[in-house]
């Protein structure tokens, strides 16, 4: 197999990070390039134990930064951008829908700009189920390639608009793209703003439980060794300009991720405490994935298997969380949730 460089872009973050550990391991003849601006949400310690292979590059910059992207690129001459840099909190979206344009759109413009110049050979759009809008509570109900996008927030909104780029510029351009739009992950290094770490955190810690309204809202959950697995699948099988959706058929309600987390720690229910609904709180997510198990695609992991792995990985990794959960995230919490 032939020598590629692979730009991946926001591989500080939780999903992005994974895949970066991911392709480092499993492709030692590709020299894999972290692109991260390192965020709130960034967190290089997660590649200690990659940073002194010969495969592993780390590049600090923001993907809105068009000259230091462009000569990144003039510099490095990519074959692939798998991007995932993104704000991707729906709350912070919320009350500062700003970043979330800056970011998402416009960084993402600069990184096609630079990417159509330098004739790469794959742009890989990482994005989200949540471009679709919602679904009513009717199980047989799925969200398809096919499906109309209709964002119910700032942040849906900022990810349908970069789609829509990426799709634009493989039409316009001829440039080569896949869209990925995955369904909730889950897994190790999650940053714990997010419900299922935010969960183990707090129930490790005998602490209160926020959950949104009446905790009824349907998520389909994915682990994200299995995102991995279908991200490097179409990276180097996917149909050009095609998009596939990523989903595990794990769909449970907020409250009863909850009450599993807090079952599986041997904790009580009483931990848990209802808030205030967020603001367009969508009803339900679940994805038909057949069009990625035709091209080959499984996962090893159902939310039983995953949800147990996950916790496992907390409770080992203590250190790792309880750095961040310290400081500016306590702020933040206390904001967003009154307590």
């Amino acid at each position: 197999m032939s020598k590629k460089k692979v730009l991946v872009t926001g591989g500080a973050g939780f999903i992005g990070g994974n895949f970066v550990q991911y392709m480092v391991e499993n492709y030692p003849n590709y020299d894999i390039y972290n692109l991260d601006l390192l965020t709130y949400a960034g967190d290089l310690t997660k590649h200690r134990e990659i940073e002194r292979k010969n495969n592993y590059h780390f590049i600090h910059a923001d993907i809105v930064d068009r000259e230091t992207i462009f000569n990144y690129f003039d510099k490095e001459r990519f074959d692939f951008v798998v991007h995932f840099a993104a704000e991707s909190h729906v709350d912070r979206s919320i009350s500062d829908p700003e970043i979330f344009i800056r970011t998402n759109v416009l960084g993402t413009q600069v990184l096609l700009d630079a990417s159509k110049e330098y004739k790469i050979s794959k742009f890989l759009h990482v994005s989200t189920d949540e471009v679709y809008g919602e679904l009513d509570f009717d199980p047989t109900t799925f969200f398809t390639e096919e499906t109309h996008l209709q964002p119910s927030s700032p942040y849906s909104a900022s990810k349908t608009s970069s789609d829509l780029l990426v799709h634009a510029y493989h039409e316009t351009y001829d440039l080569p793209i896949n869209i990925t739009r995955c369904s909730n992950n889950y897994g190790p290094y999650h940053f714990p703003e997010k419900l299922i770490p935010l969960t183990i955190s707090r129930v490790l810690n005998d602490e209160k439980v926020p959950v949104y309204g009446d905790g009824k809202n349907v998520r389909d959950w994915l682990h994200v060794y299995d995102h991995c697995t279908a991200l490097d699948l179409i990276l180097h099988d996917g149909e050009n300009g095609e998009v596939y959706n990523i989903g595990g058929h794990n769909e449970r309600t907020n409250l009863e991720v909850v009450n599993t987390i807090i079952k599986s720690l041997g904790k009580s229910e009483d931990l848990i405490t209802f808030v205030e609904d967020r603001l367009g709180h969508d009803k339900r997510y679940a994805i038909d994935p057949t069009k990625l198990e035709k091209l080959g695609w499984n996962p090893i992991y159902n939310f039983d298997t995953g949800i147990k792995q996950t916790i496992t990985w907390y409770l080992n990794n203590k250190d790792w969380w309880n750095q961040i959960i310290s400081g500016e995230y306590q702020d933040y919490f206390k904001k967003q949730y009154k307590f």
